[in-house]
């Protein structure tokens, strides 16, 4: 066998990174479950043994060449926890999975349901942590979409975030840029600040309406310091709230669940009044939600996620049944709780990763050099999603239909909250189930009869 060569290094963002030697994955069974006997091991290294620039894939009989004017007409979707990292450490395997698709430009993006921090922070303290070089412009978090919101509308309210509405334009529709939102989240000041970086100008949390109407909530308040040092002065003693977010998984869900109670019982969403409408029969929705009241809107509808405790623990998504559950009590049942829930296994969140994944394989082509007038501009034809979560993530991708005509394959791993001792058959059935990420990649280029 030949001794590699040295090969040049190539610039993914701001980071270069020098080729490695051709490295291929462990052939992996077409068959559902999927196991390979060392998920740990390394991959295993191709006959050839030397970085050759062009790959070949099959597909439907027809054999295409990755070469420096094509690109593979398939890509991946990642979860993070539980796929890639558990307990912020990276799963075996995860780290030369993600090297080996950027080695090749095969695209992918990390879609998750976390979020919390801006997007430019987590992306390097994940660059960090899986020691990969990852960009903002491939990676999507719960609260991510609602950039779209500061300029634009959703339309239609949704009830569970079911219907996929068409995003509307300016015209005659402002956003909320200059509206106030109330936000919260596990760190509703860090929630302001990233809301504010998205473009959003007037935000409230709940340390704020604390500060100016101590009484709201009669007990003595769970992270008190946290609010005194948080508190900003509110744009008057009662503002007119437009809008309603939950972020990401709340700490305070007494307080929190107060307050935006009061705003959905609200008089056209001012702090301190209640509508007159609440209750009555003649009045669509029994004049529940009816009086312009502020729309709510969660980032993620997760009922539990997987933490270093070795049991599931609960996720947004329970803060959202328990407030559902309230606001049921108090309308005696009469009107379902309206909301937009965005996140994994949303349609619109899945919308929203395929337009950041086919701009991001657009800017892989760009960056290699593909994008040239005779370029073969092959459709993105499909996209696997890898994921731990079947009510998030394979629900999520089976369920999603592309306006493109792109397919979306669901791979369940073993390493994150599913478990099917505990759980049993999965409830939304995977394209495949493997045992780690690594193995998922490996079935799905055996798939795209990619060598």
């Amino acid at each position: 066998m030949k001794t590699p060569k040295k090969t040049p290094l190539r610039v993914l963002g701001n980071i270069a990174r020098p080729h490695s030697p051709t490295r291929t994955f462990a052939a992996v069974s077409r068959a559902t479950p999927v196991r390979t006997p060392n998920p740990g091991g390394p991959l295993r290294r191709a006959s050839h043994g030397l970085f050759v620039p062009a790959r070949t894939f099959t597909r439907d009989g027809t054999s295409f060449k990755a070469t420096s004017r094509t690109a593979p007409p398939f890509a991946f979707a990642f979860d993070i926890d539980g796929v890639l990292l558990h307990v912020a450490k990276p799963i075996p395997g995860a780290t030369e999975t993600l090297q080996y698709l950027q080695r090749y430009d095969i695209p992918f993006i990390l879609l998750t349901n976390g979020g919390g921090k801006h997007e430019q922070e987590r992306v390097e303290d994940l660059s960090k942590r899986l020691g990969v070089p990852l960009s903002t412009e491939n990676f999507v978090q719960s609260h991510t979409p609602f950039q779209e919101l500061v300029h634009r509308s959703w339309g239609q309210s949704q009830i569970n975030g079911q219907t996929e509405t068409e995003l509307q334009n300016e015209n005659g529709l402002s956003g909320l840029v200059d509206k106030n939102i109330f936000i919260t989240g596990s760190d509703p000041a860090k929630s302001r600040l990233i809301a504010e970086a998205y473009g959003f100008k007037s935000v409230i949390t709940p340390a704020d309406i604390l500060a100016t109407h101590p009484t709201l909530f009669p007990f003595e308040p769970l992270l008190k310091d946290r609010y005194i040092a948080t508190a900003r002065p509110l744009p008057s003693a009662n503002p007119k709230i437009d809008a309603i977010f939950v972020f990401n998984d709340p700490r305070d869900w007494a307080l929190d669940t107060q307050i935006i109670i009061d705003l959905l019982l609200s008089q056209d969403g001012i702090l301190g009044t209640y509508s007159s409408k609440n209750g009555r029969a003649e009045y669509e929705n029994h004049g529940w939600q009816a009086d312009n009241q502020p729309h709510l809107y969660f980032s993620n509808h997760d009922l539990f996620w997987s933490a270093a405790y070795h049991l599931p623990r609960f996720g947004q998504g329970a803060f959202q049944a328990a407030l559902a559950g309230i606001w049921n009590q108090i309308t005696g049942g009469k009107a379902e709780l309206k909301r937009s829930t965005i996140g994994k296994p949303y349609a619109r969140t899945y919308g929203y990763a395929e337009r950041v994944l086919s701009q991001w394989r657009a800017e892989l082509l760009r960056r290699s050099g593909r994008e040239d007038p005779k370029a073969e501009a092959r459709p993105l034809t499909r996209v696997y999603m890898v994921g731990d979560n079947p009510e998030s993530d394979i629900r999520g991708a089976n369920e999603y239909s592309s306006p493109q005509g792109t397919e979306w394959a669901s791979i369940l791993v073993r390493t994150g909250v599913w478990n099917k001792d505990r759980d049993g058959e999965p409830k939304h059935k995977p394209t495949a189930i493997v045992d780690d990420v690594k193995s998922a990649v490996g079935w799905a280029l055996e798939r795209e009869g990619w060598r």
